[in-house]
């Protein structure tokens, strides 16, 4: 059995597939699995116990590189090497979990029996269906997006009884985390702030990050680490030069590997809706995801230990980018107090205060 998962990015896209791919694992024991990932999820599924084998998509490094006459000849054979490298097996099974224009080329690219995904009824599809031979009617986008990963599966007769992630790390990811602890003199029931993601919309201000972590480290007498991306460096030591206590600043110093290790060792997780809480809901360290643009029944941090602060809003969820009306009111209303009520309330207190 050859079976071939095409889930290309982003990061919480692919860790809400994780518990399909191990879902599949265990229904195929002695399956030869192969998916196809692009760059910057690539870490999170690179040494996975259930793949077999990746192919790697430098799909937005390929079209940059194309509009350069001296990087096109090298490009275009990378794009002719990674083609070869779909065609060069017969899949008994191919699955699009990605179901966009761009995966649904790939699938009609890659040889295949059967080629599943949804049918057409659900958005963004970008007629992707057209190149499957082996249709599934569409489920409500209103689900959970790692449900309907499950639901694929089980609609084709895959039993998905448990939710597994298996992000796997190794000595090298902890022995990092572990230096930066002990550099930074952080004490253990540490707490993690994650201020940052891609959409503008789904920002909350930098002055309200400053006051929650200046109230958590004064009331709860933890310490607070900033987690982040190299690019985010910047805004988070604003943040910091707005507080009056000393908060730690881990902006581009952990790999997505390393990230995890450190948000498997914090009491509780405060972020934004992005990648780095899903990874966190992952591994199930408890998660407090503020909510605008967005909605998280589709795609909030998956699990019953996590919280949700969202604000009705008639305009949200809009899920843009930018807010098209230019108020971010929906970001805007979540005040620090709000935080402070949920973690009073609960079950995964940080400390006594």
């Amino acid at each position: 059995m050859k079976i071939l998962i095409i889930k290309l990015s982003a990061i919480g896209d692919v860790i809400h597939t994780l518990p399909a791919l191990n879902s599949l694992r265990n229904f195929y024991p002695h399956a030869h699995i192969t998916w196809i990932v692009e760059e910057a999820a690539l870490p999170l599924i690179r040494g996975h116990n259930s793949i077999d084998r990746i192919i790697l998509s430098k799909r937005k490094k390929w079209i940059k590189k194309l509009l350069n006459p001296l990087a096109r000849k090298k490009t275009l054979k990378e794009i002719y090497n990674f083609i070869k490298d779909i065609r060069d097996t017969r899949y008994d099974i191919i699955i699009d979990f990605h179901q966009l224009l761009k995966s649904g080329i790939l699938v009609l690219l890659a040889k295949g029996v059967r080629k599943i995904g949804f049918d057409k009824g659900m958005p963004h599809m970008e007629e992707s269906q057209i190149f499957l031979n082996e249709k599934i009617p569409p489920v409500s986008v209103e689900i959970h997006a790692l449900k309907r990963n499950l639901m694929l599966l089980e609609a084709i007769g895959i039993p998905t009884k448990n939710i597994e992630y298996q992000i796997s790390t190794d000595q090298n990811d902890e022995d990092n985390v572990m230096k930066l602890i002990h550099e930074n003199k952080i004490k253990d029931g540490f707490v993690v702030l994650n201020p940052v993601a891609k959409w503008d919309s789904k920002l909350w201000q930098n002055h309200k990050w400053a006051q929650l972590a200046d109230i958590l480290i004064k009331n709860y007498n933890t310490c607070v680490i900033f987690s982040g991306s190299v690019d985010d460096y910047f805004l988070i030591e604003e943040i910091r030069g707005m507080m009056q206590e000393k908060a730690v600043n881990f902006a581009g110093k952990t790999s997505l590997k390393s990230l995890a290790i450190l948000y498997s060792k914090a009491k509780i997780i405060i972020t934004t809706d992005t990648g780095p809480m899903h990874l966190a809901a992952a591994i199930k360290t408890p998660v407090i995801a503020l909510f605008g643009p967005t909605a998280p029944w589709r795609t909030g941090p998956f699990g019953l230990t996590h919280k949700i602060i969202r604000k009705s809003m008639s305009c949200s969820p809009c899920f843009k980018r930018i807010c098209p009306y230019g108020h971010h009111n929906c970001m805007k209303s979540i005040n620090v107090d709000d935080i402070q009520i949920l973690l009073s309330k609960s079950t995964h207190q940080i400390c006594s205060s």
